[in-house]
Order: C-alpha cells, then sequence, then structure tokens
C-alpha cells in the first residue's frame, strides 16, 4: 500500500498483521478519494475515519488537505500500524491528528460534534450499518462493504459503486438534517452526481 496523492504521495503504508483488517485496496482508495474530490469533500475538512486499521483513508484524506482526522480503531496490531504509518508518513504528535482507541459504535454514540467527513471501512462482517451511522450527522458518509447495506433515513444514497467483491456507498446528510455550521465542505452547493464506475477487470 502507498499514499496516492496529495503532499505524501508515493509513501509506503504499513499493513498490520491481523486477519480482521481488511485494507482498502490502492485501486479503491484512488477512486473514492477521485469521488470526495469532485465532492469538494476533503479540503479543509474535519474528518472521521471509523475501523481506521492501518489508517490508509485517514492518511489519504489528510495528505490531500483534510484539516483534521480522528482515527478511531480498537485492535491492538491495527493501532500499532496505524501509528507506524503516521510517523512514516510525517503526521504524527500533530494536533489535528488524533488516534482513538475504542469500538466504532461506541465512539460516534458517544462524540459531542459532527463531522464534515466519515469514512468506514468496517470487516466485511459486519451487519449493523444503520445502528453505526445512526449518530452520524457528517456531510458525507464512505462505507465500504461486501453485501447490500441499509442506511439510517437521515442520510441519502449519493453513489453506490462496485470493485470486485468491495462496494463503496457514498452518502450524505440530508437537506433538512443540519450539519454543524462549520462542516461547510459537505454542504456546499455542487453534490452533482458523478460517475464512479471501475470496471470489474480493473481497465
Amino acid at each position: 500500500m502507498r499514499v496516492i496523492g496529495g503532499t505524501a504521495r508515493g509513501r509506503p503504508l504499513r499493513a498490520p498483521r491481523t486477519a480482521a483488517v481488511r485494507p482498502t485496496s490502492d485501486r479503491v482508495r484512488e477512486a473514492i478519494f477521485d469521488v470526495l474530490g469532485s465532492l469538494g469533500a476533503v479540503e479543509g475538512a474535519a474528518v472521521c475515519d471509523l475501523f481506521a486499521g492501518s489508517g490508509a483513508l485517514g492518511i489519504e484524506a489528510l495528505s490531500r488537505g483534510a484539516a483534521s482526522v480522528t482515527f478511531v480503531e480498537s485492535a491492538p496490531a491495527a493501532v500499532a500500524a496505524l501509528q507506524a504509518n503516521l510517523t512514516s508518513t510525517g503526521f504524527a504528535g500533530r494536533a489535528e491528528v488524533r488516534v482513538v482507541r475504542r469500538d466504532a459504535r461506541t465512539f460516534l454514540a458517544t462524540i459531542p460534534t459532527a463531522y464534515d467527513l466519515v469514512l468506514a471501512d468496517p470487516p466485511y462482517a459486519f451487519t449493523a450499518w444503520a445502528e453505526l451511522l445512526a449518530p452520524v450527522r457528517a456531510g458525507v458518509v464512505v462505507a465500504e462493504h461486501r453485501d447490500p447495506i441499509v442506511l439510517p433515513d437521515h442520510l441519502v444514497e449519493h453513489r453506490v459503486y462496485r470493485y470486485g467483491s468491495t462496494i463503496v456507498t457514498v452518502a450524505r446528510v440530508r437537506r433538512e438534517v443540519p450539519a454543524r455550521s462549520t462542516c461547510a465542505a459537505a454542504d456546499r452547493e455542487g453534490l452533482a452526481a458523478s460517475a464512479l464506475a471501475i470496471p470489474e477487470d480493473g481497465s
């Protein structure tokens, strides 16, 4: 794995040695951030990376100009890899970077504030999506999963695409559900649909 774009482009990323963590491939991560870039959802955003694992998604966001990232991960091996990756990419120790060793559902249920962008890449066996995302008031949510998911009522599907066995759902908060006033990156006009098609053969 490596950082795809931004200030840390090309830096290698370490994957945790645990079967519970499924790192997002470089190809899928690149596709996700192409979409987020077209929505203006990364630069200057407050980001929450749930089930952070190696931290590849959140680090990519930092590299591309996110204002802050909170990494949420409970597995010790994953946290060790995440911290090593933050160090190797130069993001460790920064005030805008926070690593929380906690269950993602517990964390979201107790956070006092909203994020502009929430990234969620749990193990494939995870199914409690509506419960997980119920407290989320982010402008944009990206969920990686294997089977179709049900979003809570306050989130509306923006686009869904497949890459092999991975499905990526991009959703946003319905207009009538206010986010924090500083979460402008996700509530700006121009969230026009973008093409999110990646060929199955990777071509």
